[in-house]
């Protein structure tokens, strides 16, 4: 393939946009990002809403600038975009906004939550989830019936990422089963189930067609060309929601493999050939590209306490500090907030340390040692659900580039934690493009286009403490009464 053909990516985030662009060798050629300025000010509590043509403006914005890095007589092959889970635009017949984007952590619609899960109770029992305001479709509800004019004259209710593709040429019509699931799309039946409008009187008109992530939905149009400097007719690529970009990015794409991507907080994906579902709903499942199925859940518990706990001090420092002090004498649940969901549902939970530290890195190894066993029980219970694991766990998001921490991690969990050089979300709606127009196939554009920059191997003298310490740390748990290992 030639080497200035690309396929581009972009990432419409909460904070900004990112755009990147790729040959087929797996080269990146350009990365932009464009701020973004964010949630609406002087909202009521639990609001969060954006603009939708603030987001248009810097996708524009960063498609310029990228394209003017270029080297000359480089040609765009393919496009697709990713954005937020659950976040909601409301447009007129024209793709014109009509109210502000209500994102996916406003909680605005948590009195019609329970009018939703009573209606869609066979679907939540279906694929295993539990509607909540962190989907869209209790959003819908609240548009309906608090705002009904605007409600009346929306023609297309859509994902951000279904916006920024139907701006560029695509038909707002469309949309992936991905960003569809948590308005309560069908991903066995493949279609928008009947109580939907039965039940809760929203036309299923004004939903999108739904396909899986990965496939051909439009073409660039002389508006989008004209506006984000790219040929008209490139290929629109349906893209999928942050999260499933994101572990696509990570490169584990078949059954078995699992990505962990340590932020703020721990979320765990993988791939598995059948549905998951488990009673508890701690899990949901997205559909992979090629028919498997892509489990995954959220913990409340990451990197978000060393924000607060060391937030005036370098975590690099921090590591090289405390390098010599693990493993610790300290048993350590290093959630920063009230209650967990994954891998226990307990909203009474609370971090806890037992032993008192000696000095304040110890406690902060004592930390990155009770993420670790969080980690694994959170692996211990997709086993028991039904999860194969294999022994290569791929590793992104912020956490990841702790090398200290990737190794007690490692030596935890007893598997090599692989970590991808590029692990910006960006990335996965770029293979996603790849697939579709280079490769055919995304677990083949992976192996194409992704590297890695680093394998950590469990360490011998840190895995035999941390064998006895997950013990305690599992004992704890269900001493507090968060947790109970499975009968």
């Amino acid at each position: 393939m030639d080497g200035n053909r690309v396929v581009v990516g972009i990432d419409l985030g909460t904070q900004g946009v990112r755009v990147m662009a790729f040959r087929p060798d797996g080269i990146l050629v350009t990365s932009e990002h464009t701020r973004l300025t964010g949630n609406y000010p002087d909202l009521p509590p639990g609001w969060h809403q954006q603009n939708p043509e603030e987001w248009w403006q810097a996708v524009v914005s960063c498609l310029q600038k990228s394209s003017l890095s270029w080297p000359t007589g480089t040609s765009v092959d393919a496009l697709c975009v990713t954005s937020t889970s659950g976040s909601l635009v409301a447009l007129d017949r024209s793709g014109q906004p009509l109210y502000p984007a209500i994102m996916y952590n406003d909680n605005r619609s948590h009195s019609y939550v329970a009018e939703v899960q009573a209606a869609g109770v066979e679907i939540e029992k279906k694929l295993g989830y539990a509607f909540n305001t962190s989907f869209a479709l209790p959003k819908i509800v609240w548009l309906a019936r608090e705002q009904p004019e605007v409600f009346s004259k929306a023609r297309y209710l859509v994902s951000p990422t279904d916006f920024i593709t139907g701006r560029l040429g695509a038909d707002y019509n469309h949309s992936d089963t991905s960003n569809a699931l948590k308005t309560g799309y069908d991903l066995l039946a493949d279609e928008w189930p009947g109580f939907i409008q039965r039940d809760l009187n929203i036309p299923l008109e004004r939903l999108p067609q739904v396909c899986l992530p990965g496939k051909v939905i439009g073409k660039i149009s002389n508006s989008g060309a004209r506006q984000s400097g790219l040929l008209k007719g490139t290929p629109l690529i349906a893209g999928a929601t942050d999260g499933v970009a994101a572990q696509i990015a990570s490169g584990a794409l078949t059954p078995g493999a699992w990505n962990s991507a340590l932020g703020t907080t721990l979320v765990i994906k993988g791939i598995t050939e059948n549905l998951l579902v488990d009673p508890q709903q701690r899990i949901y499942c997205h559909r992979h590209p090629a028919g498997w199925w892509m489990p995954g859940g959220a913990s409340n518990t990451g990197a978000e306490w060393i924000k607060v706990e060391f937030s005036d001090q370098d975590p690099s420092m921090l590591d090289q500090l405390a390098e010599g002090l693990v493993p610790t004498r300290i048993t350590r649940y290093p959630l920063a907030r009230k209650g967990e969901r994954f891998p226990f549902f307990a909203p009474q939970a609370q971090g806890f340390c037992i032993g008192e530290p000696g000095s304040q890195l110890e406690a902060f190894a004592a930390g990155l040692e009770g993420l670790a066993m969080l980690e694994r029980m959170a692996y211990e219970t997709l086993s028991q659900i039904g999860a194969q694991v294999s022994e290569n766990i791929y590793i992104t998001g912020g956490g990841a580039r702790s090398d200290l921490w990737s190794t007690i991690r490692a030596s935890t969990l007893q598997r090599t934690l692989v970590r991808p050089a590029i692990r910006e979300t960006a990335m996965g709606a770029a293979l996603l493009a790849a697939s579709a127009v280079w490769y055919g196939d995304l677990s083949e554009a992976a192996r194409r286009i992704v590297r890695y920059d680093r394998e950590f191997e469990p360490q011998v003298r840190l895995h035999e403490n941390y064998q006895e310490k997950y013990g305690r740390f599992k004992h704890e748990m269900q001493l507090r009464g968060y947790y109970s290992s499975p009968s």
